[in-house]
């Protein structure tokens, strides 16, 4: 049975696509609430594909954040030896603020270092019993926060030539051990934003699908007709983008009760290094992007499911 082109060939008025792409959305609306049960399992599945990298994102962001506010404190402390003479930190805290790359110097003397840890100490006032203070001066230097861990290297190894100088500690471990764990959550979130994205898009197609077969005579009879393939499958273009929305939806929703629960803990492992918990990352432009790519990955899904299809209809 041959064809019959009965689809009107003229261009068609804005108005009339409009409308036509209103009623598309009104379908696909009852569709979905007709199917809630079906609906809710598609979203819930998705949005655990979306919220995993999407978590990632947020972790690396903080990492980056948290690594940017304590770099301003990256430096070193030089400790010098009991009883030296108080000319000698003098000389090089003058030395230092000469120095390029160092920000701020200051210097601890040994009446400073007792005061503090009797202050900080439950067992500060058994020093005050002793004939000589047993604690030493020390220079604290802050860097500037753009410094090559060899520069700052460099300055460390310059401060410990000092005369009476008994140790040099340089405070850039943590950071380095900072910035392993942030290279580790980067090749996380972009693995598995790679393989879950995939199977939300398979979700979403595989679910297309579905309302593809429940539709089937609908689509022949259209295609038949002379209706053209994009005009066919839009439904399903818009299904598989309100899929994706609405997993971008529980995504969000999922993160938002994660941090929740974290929030308490967080508050007090940031307020041990004496900082406030302000999280990055989430706000609006990410659930924009969040939502984005939902839809992206439904209408992929849609796609791919509606060309499998219907290349493989039979309308004769």
């Amino acid at each position: 049975m041959a064809r019959i082109r009965v689809w009107p060939a003229e261009s068609r008025s804005w108005g009339a696509y409009w409308r036509d792409h209103g009623r598309v959305i009104r379908d696909t609306s009852h569709y979905v609430t007709g199917r809630f049960a079906t609906t809710l399992w598609v979203w819930l599945t998705i949005g655990v594909a979306l919220a995993v990298p999407a978590a990632l994102y947020l972790l690396e962001a903080n990492l980056v954040r948290a690594a940017g506010q304590w770099r301003e404190s990256l430096g070193f402390s030089v400790y010098f030896k009991t009883g030296v003479a108080m000319e000698e930190p003098r000389s090089l805290v003058e030395r230092l603020e000469a120095m390029d790359g160092i920000e701020r110097v200051w210097l601890t003397t040994p009446d400073d270092a007792l005061a503090e840890f009797r202050e900080l100490s439950d067992v500060g006032d058994v020093l005050g019993l002793m004939d000589d203070n047993p604690l030493p001066a020390s220079v604290r230097a802050t860097v500037n926060p753009t410094i090559s861990p060899s520069g700052l290297t460099t300055l460390a190894e310059a401060a410990a030539e000092a005369n009476g100088v008994e140790d040099v500690v340089v405070e850039r471990s943590w950071l380095e051990r900072l910035g392993a764990v942030r290279e580790i959550v980067i090749r996380l979130y972009w693995s598995l934003a790679g393989i879950l994205g995939l199977g939300a898009a398979l979700i979403s197609g595989a679910t297309v699908r579905v309302a593809i077969e429940a539709r089937l005579e609908e689509v022949r009879v259209l295609t038949l007709v002379g209706a053209g393939r994009g005009y066919v499958r839009r439904p399903f273009l818009y299904l598989g983008a309100v899929y994706g929305l609405g997993g971008a939806v529980m995504a969000a929703m999922a993160i938002s009760a994660l941090l929740l629960f974290l929030e308490e803990p967080l508050e007090r492992l940031f307020g041990s290094y004496g900082r406030d918990l302000e999280l990055a990352g989430f706000d609006p432009i990410f659930h924009l992007m969040l939502l984005v790519s939902g839809a992206v990955l439904g209408v992929i899904g849609a796609v791919a499911a509606s060309n499998q299809r219907l290349k493989r209809l039979n309308v004769a």
